[in-house]
């Protein structure tokens, strides 16, 4: 007897070009697909062959945002037609604020207090699973988010400061679970890929170790002032310097992750301005997974990052991190892994003080691991019980044979 599968539309920022994307959708559907084995996931995304191939254990089927399927990214038909055809919706990530509201190429939340009304209106559960929420700072937007709120059977939230973001609006709600971001459960690729990846990086080589960077294209989104080329050379000037001094102090080589594709260019720009060029190597989530990544970065001796979701990654692997704070789910990702001693504002940061700080988040970084090892478990744990919290919608927990997760 063919069994009817639950259709559950997962909502998110799925285009393939982010890694931190990659690894919460990747871990969201092993954490339901392993108690809930009669699930197929209907995912939306601009480019349906990456859902399709890179996670083809799971019983997937992307839905096109392409313009010829009639939308123009998130609006558009094929948005109203997944949601209102599946079961149950998940919404995870960070895709509810209001910056450029009305431009559905950057903006989700317009859409989302459209489509998701009605899904509440025809009894299909909408959960917020291991989401954060804002910034909202307009009027529009907190109408829009109100509607968004009240359309949802349930919250769960992965920080602190969405949950203040709640009570700050007077949007209480009665189903509300504090939880942890899905991408803390990434699973780093076995050792023999892992060895054929560091032989091909050459940044293994070094028997003084090598340091993780991860720098951010946005940089127009933190600058005081214009955007001018003038701000981004005097940035990587800034990363540049901090890592000859890195390299000066301790010997090591310096591996850049690039997590988005868009970071390519900005992070070459600082590396062609490092004096220590030979010791200085790249990776990148064009050529590798994010399961890949994940196992490269098990290897550093810390990270040093801009990207939240590079920093999760790291950690995820116990490797001890730096953050550069330019983004506040940043610095709530560090407070809840209780690293938050190892961050810097971006409008403090100065080569010196960056090379200062890395130094000594380097000196301690053996302890600093042995510290991470419990925290990370519990974040692990909160991420995946998440998925037992969909019992209402989805039937009895069935735990089965592990999912295999990750292009090997």
């Amino acid at each position: 007897m063919t069994v009817k599968k639950h259709r559950v539309c997962v909502l998110g920022n799925f285009s393939g070009r982010n890694a931190g994307d990659n690894a919460i959708l990747g871990c969201l559907m092993h954490d339901v697909a392993a108690l809930y084995p009669d699930v197929r996931f209907v995912v939306p995304t601009f480019n349906p062959g990456f859902v399709r191939s890179h996670y083809a254990q799971y019983d997937v089927e992307p839905v096109s945002l392409k313009p010829w399927a009639l939308s123009l990214k998130i609006f558009g038909l094929p948005i109203f037609r997944a949601v209102l055809s599946s079961d149950l919706v998940l919404m995870t990530d960070n895709i509810l604020f209001d910056m450029k509201l009305y431009n559905p190429l950057f903006n989700y939340l317009s859409t989302l207090s459209l489509v998701l009304p009605l899904a509440k209106q025809r009894g299909i559960p909408v959960v917020l699973y291991n989401m954060s929420l804002g910034p909202i700072k307009t009027p529009a937007g907190r109408r829009m988010f109100e509607r968004v709120i009240k359309s949802c059977d349930q919250i769960i939230l992965r920080d602190e400061q969405s949950r203040e973001l709640l009570d700050r609006l007077g949007l209480p709600h009665p189903r509300l679970t504090q939880a942890a971001d899905c991408a803390v459960n990434a699973r780093p690729v076995g050792p023999d890929r892992l060895r054929a990846i560091m032989d091909k990086t050459g940044a293994f080589r070094n028997p003084k170790g090598t340091l993780g960077f991860n720098i951010n294209a946005y940089l127009d989104a933190y600058l005081r002032g214009d955007r001018s080329d003038q701000d981004k050379q005097l940035f990587s000037e800034v990363i540049a310097r901090a890592v000859d001094r890195i390299i000066d102090a301790t010997g090591t080589d310096v591996l850049f992750f690039v997590t988005q594709v868009m970071d390519i260019k900005i992070t070459m720009e600082a590396i062609n301005r490092v004096c220590h060029r030979d010791q200085v190597h790249v990776v990148g989530n064009k050529d590798y997974t994010y399961e890949e990544l994940t196992a490269l970065l098990s290897q550093v001796e810390l990270l040093v990052a801009m990207r939240t979701h590079a920093i999760i990654l790291a950690s995820s692997v116990c490797t001890p991190v730096v953050g550069i704070i330019s983004y506040p789910k940043t610095a709530g990702y560090l407070k809840t892994i209780e690293q938050d001693q190892w961050m810097i504002a971006f409008d403090e940061l100065t080569a010196d003080r960056l090379a200062a700080l890395t130094l000594e988040a380097y000196r301690w970084r053996g302890q600093t691991r042995e510290a991470l090892q419990p925290i990370i478990q519990r974040e692990k744990a909160k991420a995946s019980h998440s998925a037992a919290l969909l019992s209402p919608y989805l039937g009895q927990p069935q735990p089965v044979a592990e999912v295999q997760a990750g292009s090997v």
